[in-house]
């Protein structure tokens, strides 16, 4: 029955919202506009989920380009979509003598399946005392190459803290901003993802992440996967 609760809590938890798609401007490329849902912005935010447990949700971009929310689901760490394999083993760690950790994710899966671009961070802080005595967070990222040098680059990436010793609670963020020249597009003004994750580190232990991703321009069968464990 604990569990339950714990699930029905977490679930409950979840939340989502996302700008409408913009029109796109008179003087963009006609040939990929007759495909492009334009610019979209999602946001989302998940609470931690139990140890060895990742909570996880998957955004689908519709045929009228409207994104349709997967259901929030909580999983063992070890089958979360887009967790990394090392953050899975590492996201399993329990807390213990005030020590904490979490991973989030943070990803954008084209009709293929093939991700695109994606933001990673992991933090671990420590509390007692009611202060998080000590915090820090990591971020790296990861996009999709294409043979010839061509494909997905990060254009800049940034990521820190507001509080990183004796806090009242731990404020992290990481930023990520890439660029596409390929296939696709090879004049490289087309496509362009701008990934934001967030995490809450707080004194009792508990922690939050949220999510905002922004795409230039948008397919219908895209996907968002976010998560954190």
């Amino acid at each position: 029955m604990r569990t339950r609760f714990a699930l029905s809590a977490v679930l409950a938890a979840a939340v989502l919202t996302a700008a409408a798609p913009t029109a796109l401007a008179a003087g963009d490329d006609a040939r990929p506009a007759a495909r492009s849902c334009g610019t979209l912005r999602l946001t989302g935010s998940l609470p931690v989920p139990p140890a060895g447990m990742a909570v996880q949700q998957d955004v689908s971009i519709g045929a009228d380009c409207t994104p349709r929310p997967g259901a929030v689901r909580l999983v063992p760490v070890d089958r979360a979509k887009g967790a990394a394999p090392a953050r899975r083993a590492t996201a399993a760690a329990t807390a213990t003598d005030g020590a904490h950790h979490i991973s989030s994710w943070n990803e954008m899966y084209d009709c293929c399946n093939i991700r695109m671009t994606g933001l990673y961070t992991t933090s671990d802080w420590t509390t007692g005392g009611g202060r998080v005595v000590t915090a820090a967070t990591d971020a790296t990222e990861q996009h999709n190459r294409e043979p010839w040098n061509a494909g997905w680059s990060l254009a800049s990436s940034a990521h820190g803290a507001d509080c990183t010793a004796d806090c009242a609670a731990s404020h992290a963020e990481a930023h990520a901003d890439f660029s596409y020249r390929g296939i696709f597009d090879v004049t490289g003004n087309w496509y362009a993802n701008s990934h934001h994750s967030f995490v809450d580190l707080g004194a009792d232990g508990t922690a939050s992440c949220r999510f905002d991703v922004e795409l230039r321009h948008t397919f219908a069968g895209w996907n968002w996967r976010h998560g954190c464990a």
